[in-house]
């Protein structure tokens, strides 16, 4: 029987490549539409600037001088303000999301991130124009809220008649079947039914249904076709079954889904980017804590994979990550190329050492130090020293019940520089470039290696709820001295109780 499954799933899987839809637009389309409203709301800014400026004063923008068009000197401190105008226009436009072409959207919302994004930007810009002032040429100049009220409501109909113009057509587009993203449902129930009919009788949201993927074994006793739609895998295949048909969104409506299986499926398929998992409301059991719900059509769903943090909050941390990063680079660069030299000097090979390392929703990411250990150096005794320290196993703890200690003591893949640099975490410095690029916060859960991740329990893959850190509380809370288990549960603890001053406290150590 177990033979006629494999064959079956065979078959079955060679449908996955036949599923696959091919592009009815070249694919500089997308991010040349994106470009053009990128430069449309550039000169909606400054349009409605100069517009609100002539409205309230009613006077000229420009003179001549000397053969030039200068502004003129009832603009000019106005005129120096343009240079935080347009990109505190454009930055909390992209913040807000109103760039996305993919995907659901209703006129409703997008009008309600106009509106917040527009809000927010005139605020920012008053706050700025009275800070600022226009540098010390203008710094005893009064504006005229007049002029920044004005402002604010001809940019927010400038940008809210662009989005509709834009959506309108992209209507048009959608009903033609072209920026569609095709989908992938899981299950045979009545949900997946109802969500094959709606997305395929309202082709506006977004959405092509091409594949159907079965929870369960995937035998000759699976129809091979559910609503019109094929049934080209089973769950345990749904990341080979995504590369073949080149889907980018799942949607899980099965609610006998397990928990545990579903996580792996979705760690697996995490690796890749622009692959979307979206649940329906029914799989409450196993739901990791950031979600968001959002509708399409007339089906309300849940989005994995959200950050525990509020958009403040998170917005917060990218700062500060950027600030602390920024400033100790710069700070500590001198020592980079000291340790450099000692890395060179004492053993052959790169000065850097890289390896793969799982980040926030089982992502992988390209993670960096200071090499601390000869080239090719053979890593199955720290694998098994791993799997032992997960398990919890007595012989972990390498110290005694009194002082317990685990780590390995003894490496012989370490070279004379790389002990000082561990002791003194200076191997850690260049984990500062993955902050920088958003692979890892200063403060956060350590970043496990794949092989550590295969090892999880379930509740032990919550610590992948945030990004991974450069220190964390379990560092400062007794590092070595504390069991798996205390350190995932500290991390857990970090996650549920973020805030700025825990960080402030984390990093003063």
């Amino acid at each position: 029987m177990r033979v006629e499954q494999v064959k079956e799933h065979e078959r079955r899987a060679g449908g996955a490549s036949a599923v696959r839809v091919p592009a009815r637009a070249p694919r500089w389309i997308i991010p040349a539409v994106r470009f053009s409203l990128f430069v449309a709301d550039l000169l909606l800014a400054c349009a409605s600037f100069f517009v609100a400026f002539y409205l309230r004063e009613g006077k000229a923008i420009l003179e001549q001088a000397g053969g030039q068009a200068i502004w003129s000197k009832a603009f000019a401190p106005y005129g120096a303000l343009l240079l935080f105008v347009v990109p505190i226009r454009l930055l909390t436009q992209s913040y807000h999301d109103l760039y996305r072409l993919r995907g659901e959207f209703s006129f409703f919302d997008e009008t309600t991130r106009v509106f917040k994004a527009t809000a927010i930007g005139s605020l920012l810009i008053v706050a700025t124009a009275f800070l600022y002032r226009g540098g010390f040429a203008f710094s005893a100049f009064s504006y005229s809220r007049g002029v920044f009220i004005l402002d604010f409501l001809l940019a927010l109909a400038g940008i809210a008649l662009l989005r509709l113009v834009v959506r309108s057509i992209q209507i048009l587009v959608r009903k033609r079947e072209v920026n569609l993203i095709p989908t992938l449902v899981v299950g045979r129930g009545v949900e997946a039914a109802l969500c094959i009919s709606e997305m395929r009788e309202r082709p506006a949201l977004g959405y092509r249904v091409i594949g159907v993927v079965e929870n369960g074994a995937l035998d000759e006793l699976v129809p091979e076709n559910f609503e019109g739609v094929p049934v080209i895998s089973d769950l345990a295949g749904l990341p080979d079954a995504i590369r073949e048909s080149g889907a980018n969104e799942i949607i899980i409506t099965d609610p006998s889904v397990p928990g545990d299986v579903l996580f792996d499926v979705m760690m697996s398929c995490g690796r890749r980017r622009g692959i979307e998992f979206r649940i329906a409301p029914s799989l409450f059991n196993c739901l990791p804590r950031k979600t968001e719900v959002d509708q399409i059509g007339a089906m309300p769903m849940i989005r994995l994979f959200r950050e525990p943090l509020s958009d403040s909050a998170r917005l917060i941390k990218r700062a500060s990550d950027i600030i602390i990063a920024s400033v100790a680079l710069l700070i500590l660069a001198p020592l980079w190329i000291i340790i450099a030299l000692l890395i060179k000097l004492d053993s052959r090979g790169p000065i850097f050492y890289k390896q793969e390392r799982v980040g926030m929703d089982g992502r992988l990411f390209l993670f960096y130090k200071f090499r601390t250990m000869r080239v090719g150096a053979d890593d199955t005794r720290h694998r098994e020293y791993q799997r032992k320290f997960i398990e919890g196993r007595p012989e972990a703890n390498l110290g005694d019940e009194s002082q317990p200690v685990y780590k390995l003591r003894t490496d012989a893949r370490i070279t004379r520089t790389g002990r000082v640099l561990r002791r003194l975490s200076l191997d850690e410095l260049p984990q500062l470039l993955n902050v920088l690029l958003g692979d890892m916060s200063v403060v956060g859960p350590r970043p496990p290696i794949p092989y550590e991740v295969e090892a999880y329990e379930l509740w032990h893959r919550k610590r992948l709820d945030m990004k991974p850190g450069l220190t964390g509380l379990w560092q400062v809370s007794g590092r070595n001295r504390l069991t798996f288990e205390e350190m995932v549960r500290l991390d857990l603890f970090y996650i549920e109780n973020w805030s700025l001053l825990l960080d402030l406290k984390i990093i003063k150590g």
